[in-house]
């Protein structure tokens, strides 16, 4: 992913600080004479200038290359100044307690949208962050697979409670108060505001099981699939059951996988170590959330190779300087031959070594074998500050990449796993035990 990480403020003025200071202390006497004295008799200075002049003549080289430095130094040292502007964006972003506002699509039609159709597959793999700004308002995708989308999720959940949703066992009452901010903007906010003919706040009467001090409770009800939703739980019911109620219905509420990370109290790294308190995911891509819960971020990444040496520091510093209001997002791929999305227990990532046998193009079942893609993004929450990571899975038939004509573009892409910055990437997707079999019916 190509890092998007800013300049630290800290570093810009130290570097200030280096640039400045010897300027302010040269005392040379032969510049003195250069910058002018009150004793210096006219004579001496044209002298100099003549002086200055021959040499100037004679070596025009030095005197080019000398403006040039002198230009390129003085270039260097405006671009370590913070510009106004971008301190007072950043300042006014830290203090930001409200999230951005949400553009509506009144107009919008779930059941005609096709899904998003994502080819970011490349001649050569290279691990880097490869980030781009997202608009908030398109921060939860819908289209025509939402229901069965939907309904799949809840048997997900029925069949796999404690896979499918997780939270850290610690008493942190942060991770309760970030899954409820979480949970009040999907449900409040961004998803009648967005999709109004999808979603609507309703008053809800009051009766003997629904009471409140206004007489009425707010529902959003779903108009596709007529459930409605409360926006707020008893105060009453205890935090971790709430935050697990809150996160099952986020899972099956939108086709959104969710994960929340949160500063980790530490003294020695108090700002910089992120993690893992709580997930809804039910398309996770060969890995079982639960055994991430509670991890930093590099631990979490610790089977994926090159991870370390290419990205965890830049990770570790874009993740702790997300600003609120600032939203990103990029796009991963792989090759599956099982086109289930829910596959926590293996056969997307890390398996697929030396011991394994790879796939002939008889064994290839085509109509399984798909393109993976997640659709990932980052944002931070305005008044918790914790992280959402979230993604939206697409499949794609590797027929229809090859009916689309881009199935050399894909089958180059594969030999690019093994071709870029990381070459144990293509162990790691497991190319090796898919990766001939694909690229023959690419091919054919």
């Amino acid at each position: 992913m190509v890092s998007t990480v800013k300049d630290d403020p800290g570093t810009r003025w130290s570097e200030q600080s280096a640039l400045s200071g010897p300027v302010n202390q040269l005392q040379d006497p032969e510049i003195s004479l250069l910058l002018g004295s009150k004793d210096l008799d006219s004579k001496m200075w044209f002298s100099g200038l003549d002086s200055f002049a021959t040499y100037a003549d004679k070596n025009p080289l030095a005197i080019l290359f000398f403006i040039l430095g002198l230009g390129i130094g003085i270039w260097k040292y405006t671009q370590t100044l913070p510009h106004a502007s971008t301190l007072e964006s950043r300042s006014e972003n830290e203090d930001q307690k409200t999230y951005p506002p949400i553009q509506g699509l009144p107009d919008f039609d779930w059941e005609t949208t096709e899904p998003l159709k994502l080819r970011p597959f490349k001649p050569k793999y290279h691990l880097t962050m490869a980030l781009s700004n997202l608009d908030p308002s398109d921060l939860i995708q819908m289209d025509k697979t939402y229901k069965d989308r939907l309904a799949l999720r809840s048997s997900l959940l029925q069949k796999y409670p404690d896979v499918v949703i997780g939270i850290n066992t610690e008493a942190d009452p942060r991770i309760y108060a970030a899954i409820r901010e979480l949970y009040v903007f999907v449900v409040e906010t961004y998803l009648p505001t967005r999709y109004p003919q999808m979603f609507r706040l309703t008053p809800q009467p009051s009766d003997a099981n629904n009471k409140t001090e206004t007489g009425s409770r707010t529902m959003l009800e779903s108009i596709v699939t007529g459930t409605k939703i409360p926006l707020n739980f008893e105060e009453s019911e205890p935090g971790s059951r709430t935050g697990r109620k809150e996160l099952e219905i986020l899972g099956t509420l939108v086709d959104e996988d969710f994960l929340l990370l949160l500063p980790e109290r530490s003294p020695t790294h108090p700002s910089e170590q992120y993690i893992l308190q709580a997930y809804t995911t039910h398309f996770p891509a060969g890995f079982d959330t639960r055994e991430k819960l509670g991890l930093r971020l590099a631990s979490i990444h610790t089977p994926v190779p090159g991870y370390k040496e290419k990205l965890e520091r830049s990770m570790d510093r874009f993740f702790a300087r997300v600003v609120v209001g600032q939203f990103v997002q990029r796009v991963n791929w792989s090759v599956t031959t099982d086109s289930e999305l829910f596959a926590a227990f293996g056969g997307v990532h890390g398996a697929g070594g030396e011991g394994e046998k790879g796939l002939s193009r008889a064994d290839l079942d085509v109509d399984s074998t798909v393109l993976r893609c997640e659709r990932q993004t980052l944002h931070r929450l305005p008044q918790t500050k914790g992280l959402v990571f979230a993604f939206h899975t697409y499949t794609y038939p590797i027929q229809m990449i090859k009916d689309e004509g881009l199935g050399e573009d894909l089958a180059v892409a594969i030999d690019g796993l093994k071709e870029g910055n990381v070459p144990g990437m293509h162990w790691y997707k497991r190319g090796a035990i898919w990766g001939e079999a694909v690229k023959e019916f690419l091919r054919s």
